[in-house]
């Protein structure tokens, strides 16, 4: 059983798309099939991260989305014998997919917020807890939907952690801040500079930063700068233990979300990206506080924002209950399920 993944990342792009793709790869190898990748941006890391897990990734000279790429997408898929395509990006809208379908293969089509005008895919996967079928009115009668955050894609780091149960301390002192693979308005630095000004005892913070963020120095300057200790972490691929190690994260509004539900983690989240709103505004008051697009919070709202949540461990409890419901870890095997019954 082989799965080819059509997918890309950048600064601009984030890596967000990648890694979901990688959790869904990782549950394809683990039932005995193969997985392919084509990718169409320069990205080291990311392709020596899919190499080291077993995964071939085949580099397209191509505009992205256009006619041509789903047509390469398509001749590569049938030159490798796919049982499915999986195609995973805002790029590729209603023709994209109609071309995959013309070539008589199998397309799940990931999708977020409804972007294409129509749905020619045998699968759409939406796993936002914002997904709803009107968005979707446009597509064929073939066309199943997976929609919500029950179809989460979590990666394999974090399978084993399914029923862990999160100590609750009276102050929160690890706080994880992690705004995505990219941050190309290095939204990061703000938030270390807010953080300067929360007033507890013993503060620690890890930072996250991903393949695809330009800012790594001036991060490890203002981290080395800092009045209480900051870790720079880069490319990390231990991230279960680093949210089970915090008892606070302030995150992005994307993908990282539902893996910090899945581990109890109560949040703050900055939303980075239009495609980031519906999410935040649904997960506030659930397993995270909504603070709104990065550029209209100041350094002192972030502080207070923070300041507020760990020391209140009756709002931390209830998001660690509320986020763990939402979602259960058990969504990539849902996905797989719906594979074998097309």
């Amino acid at each position: 059983m082989k799965l080819f993944i059509r997918v890309d990342a950048s600064t601009q792009i984030g890596t967000g798309h990648v890694m979901r793709c990688l959790a869904l790869a990782q549950a394809w190898q683990d039932a005995g099939g193969q997985v392919i990748f084509a990718i169409a941006t320069e990205v080291p890391d990311l392709k020596a991260r899919l190499n080291a897990e077993g995964m071939e990734v085949i580099y397209l000279a191509i505009q992205i989305g256009s006619a041509e790429d789903a047509e390469e997408t398509a001749k590569l898929a049938r030159q490798f014998n796919a049982n499915w395509v999986v195609v995973d990006g805002y790029h590729f809208g209603a023709k994209y997919q109609k071309i995959i379908k013309e070539f008589e293969l199998k397309l799940l089509f990931i999708d977020d917020y409804g972007h294409a005008k129509q749905y020619h895919a045998d699968i759409v996967l939406n796993q936002n807890i914002h997904a709803y079928e009107e968005l979707y009115r446009n597509r064929q009668p073939y066309t199943k939907l997976l929609l919500g955050t029950s179809y989460s894609l979590l990666r394999r780091e974090f399978w084993q952690w399914r029923g862990w149960q999160r100590s609750l301390p009276l102050i929160a002192k690890k706080l994880l801040l992690t705004l995505g693979g990219a941050d190309p308005d290095n939204v990061t630095l703000k938030v270390i500079q807010g953080l300067q000004q929360v007033e507890v005892e013993g503060l620690e913070v890890v930072v996250v930063v991903g393949a695809s963020n330009p800012h790594y120095k001036q991060l490890r300057s203002a981290s080395q700068k800092s009045r209480f200790p900051i870790y720079l972490k880069r490319n990390v691929t231990n991230m279960p233990e680093l949210m089970a190690w915090a008892d606070v994260a302030v995150t992005a509004g994307g993908s990282t979300c539902w893996e910090l539900a899945f581990m109890g983690l109560p949040s703050l989240i900055v939303i980075l990206a239009d495609n980031q709103w519906s999410s935040a505004k649904k997960l506030s008051g659930v397993s995270g506080i909504n603070l709104g697009w990065h550029e209209n919070i100041s350094t002192t709202e972030i502080a207070a924002a923070v300041s507020e949540l760990i020391t209140s461990t009756q709002t931390r409890s209830e998001m660690v209950k509320r986020g763990q419901e939402l979602v259960d870890g058990k969504g990539i095997a849902r996905v797989l399920m719906c594979f074998y019954d097309q």
